[in-house]
This record gives structure tokens, C-alpha cells and sequence, in this order.
């Protein structure tokens, strides 16, 4: 009997730890270290940096990671219309590169639905006691973003849908629009001057550096099936969803994210503005439960384009590659 209680223990012992490597190794051969399409924009994309400065000894300047300057000049920041003192924490997001866009789940898009070839676009939110000052400055803040080219480049407010301030939210969709404070009204256009863009500019929140796609070309409507599909279409930053659907015209640094519904596992650009000619790069990816999911075909755009793309199970590890190799495409 004791013999027999004690093989008995062995195997269900043995059994288990079986079993959990099984489990743990399952993540480990796919190559997994996030579950969502939210943990991933969270973990891969661009990241939150913070610096305090003190509000009441302003002028001063803070320089970011990648090159960012901005200028807090006396008087900026307010919260309900009150002039704020003591420290603060100013919170930045870069995002400079075309892989830095697609990792944190953002796109190009202007609100028209045109294609934008961006710049580079950041994140400026400052922080009183944890709460947000008044994102409409009562001073303009001087911005610096770092130039890779010469020639001019124009000034965009991300926004969503409804062409309002852009928010974290379950559903909102990021485009960009011309800045409408009192501060920074109408469409501003700025030079390339010592490898740097540097403006002036009346609000907190998203600001982009961006020029529309150089494409005179007629334009039409693509329209994407996703096969496979192992979740729904993604909104900004994967708020909510796991998949989205991306174009990247060859040569230029253009990130269009399609995401407007157009049926089960459908999306379509926005209506009559995707260049006929153009070439580059359709995929889609995924991330659900721990897996990876990913397809992509090179295009050259049609008149009422409808394309396929079959999403195949595949690693982390190579979607991080897939979208690292558009910096360069």
C-alpha cells in the first residue's frame, strides 16, 4: 500500500511538471513576452519620458532622448486659467521613426483620409501634483524636432474622429489636423534651419511634423480583407482590439493605417485618397493570448483596389523584425 501511495505521488508529481513546462514552454517557442495587441504597443513602442522642472523659475529648455528640445517660457502653464507654481512633471513621447509609429499603434493619416510622410511627432503632457495643466498654453511653448532632411516640413495637433484633441479611448482612431488655438491657428509651415524643425506652437498634447504624400496621381479607394483573423481591428495604441492594417509607400516615410469598418475582418482606406501608382507595402498584423499573427504583400495601388492578406501564425521576434526593416524601405 505504501509502495503503491508512493509511485502514485511520483506520477502525479512527474505529471505536473510535465505539464507546466509544456506551459511554459508554449510561450517560449513562439517567442512571446506580451499577451495583447495593447501590451505590445505598451512594451515595443515609444516610451513615456519624464523631467520635473519648476514652474515658477521659467524660461527653461529640457532636451529628450532622441533630440527633442522644448522651451517652457514664464507664464505658460496654467491650470483653469491660474497661473501654476512650484514643480511640475513634463511627460514626452518621441516618436521619430517609421518603426517607432507602427510600434506604438499611430499612423499618418491626416483627417481627410490624405496620406501624411511624416517628420516625426511627439507627446508633451505636464503634470501638477499628478493632474493635467491646461493643455491650451497661455504662452506658446518653442518645440525643436530633429530634422533628417532639408526643405520645409508643416505642423499638424493629433486628433480623432470628430477632429477633437486626441485621448486615450476604447474606440478613438488617431489623424492629424491643423492646429485651431488662439495660439497656433491655421496651417503653419516651418524650414529646416540647423538639422532641426523649431516652431512655436499653443497647446499641449499631440504635435507633428508632416507633409502631405508628394503623389499627384488620381486616387481611389483600397479596400483590405484580413483572413485569419484571430481578433478585431485595433484602434489607437490598441485601446481596444489586436489587428491592424498598415500601408507603407515605398520611399517615403508614409504609415497609413487603414481602420475604418467595412464588413467581418474588412477595412478600407479612407474614401478617394490613396494615390493610383503608388507603391509599397500592405500587412497586418496581431497579437492575441500570447500569439503572433502576420502577412503582407508588396502593391503598386489600383483604382478600387481590393486586396487579401492571410495572417499566419509566426513569432514576436519576427513581426519586431518585419516592422524594424521599414526604416529602411
Amino acid at each position: 500500500m505504501k509502495t503503491f501511495n508512493l509511485t502514485s505521488a511520483l506520477f502525479i508529481a512527474l505529471i505536473s511538471l510535465n505539464f507546466a513546462c509544456k506551459k511554459q514552454n508554449s510561450g517560449d517557442d513562439n517567442g512571446s513576452t506580451v499577451n495583447t495587441a495593447k501590451e505590445f504597443t505598451a512594451k515595443f513602442g515609444t516610451q513615456k519620458q519624464s523631467k520635473e522642472i519648476n514652474a515658477s523659475a521659467l524660461p527653461q529648455t529640457l532636451t529628450f532622448l532622441d533630440g527633442t528640445k522644448v522651451t517652457f517660457p514664464a507664464g505658460s502653464l496654467t491650470k483653469a486659467g491660474v497661473p501654476i507654481s512650484g514643480n511640475v512633471t513634463v511627460e514626452v513621447y518621441e516618436v521619430l521613426k517609421r518603426s517607432a509609429v507602427i510600434f506604438t499603434g499611430a499612423n499618418t493619416n491626416h483627417s481627410s483620409g490624405a496620406p501624411l510622410a511624416s517628420d516625426g511627432f511627439i507627446f508633451i503632457d505636464v503634470k501638477s501634483n499628478g493632474a493635467s495643466v491646461d493643455q491650451n498654453l497661455a504662452v506658446p511653448v518653442k518645440i525643436s524636432i530633429p530634422a533628417k532632411r532639408d526643405g520645409a516640413t508643416q505642423i499638424w495637433i493629433g486628433v480623432d474622429q470628430a477632429e477633437k484633441p486626441l485621448v486615450p479611448a476604447a474606440n478613438n482612431q488617431m489623424a492629424w489636423a491643423a492646429p485651431r488655438n488662439a495660439n497656433g491657428a491655421g496651417l503653419k509651415e516651418v524650414g529646416a534651419s540647423q538639422s532641426a524643425f523649431t516652431f512655436d506652437f499653443g497647446s499641449l498634447g499631440w504635435v507633428n511634423c508632416d507633409i502631405f504624400y508628394n503623389n499627384a496621381s488620381p486616387k481611389t479607394t483600397v479596400k483590405v480583407e484580413v483572413l485569419n483573423n484571430p481578433g478585431s481591428m485595433a484602434s489607437f495604441h490598441a485601446y481596444s482590439g489586436e489587428t491592424f492594417v498598415y500601408f507603407c509607400a515605398k520611399g517615403s516615410n508614409v504609415v497609413a493605417q487603414l481602420y475604418t469598418p467595412d464588413g467581418a475582418n474588412k477595412v478600407k482606406s479612407y474614401d478617394n485618397m490613396m494615390p493610383i501608382g503608388s507603391e509599397g507595402r500592405m500587412f497586418a498584423f496581431s497579437i492575441k493570448d500570447g500569439r503572433y499573427y502576420y502577412a503582407a504583400q508588396e502593391i503598386s495601388i489600383t483604382a478600387n483596389q481590393s486586396l487579401t492578406l492571410s495572417l499566419t501564425e509566426t513569432t514576436e521576434t519576427a513581426v519586431q523584425a518585419a516592422i524594424n526593416s521599414l526604416d529602411s524601405y
